[in-house]
């Protein structure tokens, strides 16, 4: 069976792996562009066209999905089956529809639960103890297609975005190369979806990272894990007399403490206890902007005035 591979970002990266050695070598592999990266905003290529490099695909980078000549180049590869994984652009119906077996669409959640960019983050935002994979057809409809099988991952108290990620990705691999199988036996399901049950997960933006002091401690707690590594949590702390952006990389809860929303109540070896609408939250590392990261400890010594200040 000739299989198009589409994908961008690391966690596409397993599932190209994982296609690409089992005998189902893809006929090509479907990036986007080469982006300007970092601070520096020196362009680099997405991962998936790194890696499908390595192990000597060939691959696609076009602008526009819908272009006569790029339809025209993919029409030639004939292939059976598309499969997507994080590809970050809308596929065209012009394109999703032309293999005979379909398109399938790898999504890091149990859908319909969570249809959107930001599945993983949102599961943990919203303090579920399991989420998983869903391989699905793709349809019209943002996540909307029928679905052809699912797996249950549980979510650790410590996951972040990146280590829930990790796992969904090498969990997904597997679960797409199941699915391919199935397709090529004539055994795949076609479950369709329960509209009516589905949940959103938009796309993050910078400005979700700031942390509203006035959620419970354990809220605040989940929006720092959920946001690691990106937007990141962050609030701005008065430091001698200033204002400094603050990324907070980690934090434990103490449930039986209290203060005001925001107020720092004490900064010492622990780490710095800050007030929230329930509990305090007690911040353990963190990153000042422009500086390394650091413990809390460690950004306490010669900063005058933190304890009793605002936080936000």
């Amino acid at each position: 069976m000739r299989i198009i591979f589409m994908g961008t970002p690391q966690f596409a990266v397993p599932s190209l792996e994982a296609l690409a050695g089992s005998g189902g070598k893809p006929a090509a592999v479907i990036t986007q562009p080469d982006q300007p990266q970092g601070r520096s905003l020196r362009v680099a290529p997405p991962p998936v066209k790194t890696r499908a490099l390595s192990l000597g695909l060939d691959v696609l980078q076009p602008t526009n999905l819908a272009d006569p000549g790029f339809m025209e180049r993919i029409t030639t590869l004939a292939p059976d089956l598309i499969a997507v994984v994080a590809y970050g652009v809308f596929l065209p119906r012009i394109l999703w529809e032309l293999p005979p077996r379909g398109t399938i669409n790898l999504h890091p959640s149990l859908l319909p639960r969570y249809r959107g960019a930001a599945p993983v983050q949102h599961a943990i935002l919203n303090g579920d103890a399991e989420t998983g994979v869903t391989v699905a057809y793709l349809g019209e409809g943002m996540d909307a297609g029928d679905i052809i099988m699912q797996e249950r991952v549980g979510i650790e108290p410590s996951d972040t975005g990146e280590t829930l990620g990790q796992r969904l990705a090498v969990e997904g691999a597997r679960l797409l190369l199941s699915a391919i199988q199935a397709i090529e036996n004539g055994t795949a399901l076609r479950v369709p979806q329960d509209g009516a049950a589905a949940t959103q997960a938009p796309k993050l933006a910078k400005a979700d990272g700031l942390i509203n002091w006035r959620l419970s401690a354990e809220s605040v707690l989940r929006r720092i894990r959920a946001f690691h590594p990106w937007p990141g949590a962050y609030t701005h702390f008065a430091v001698n007399g200033r204002r400094v952006r603050v990324k907070i990389l980690d934090a434990s809860v103490d449930r039986s403490g209290a203060g005001a929303p925001g107020t720092i109540a004490g900064c010492g070896s622990e780490g710095v206890r800050i007030g929230t609408g329930e509990g305090v939250l007690v911040v353990t590392m963190l990153q000042p902007e422009g500086k390394r990261v650091m413990s809390a400890a460690e950004f306490t010594i010669g900063c005058k005035g933190l304890e009793g200040s605002v936080a936000g």
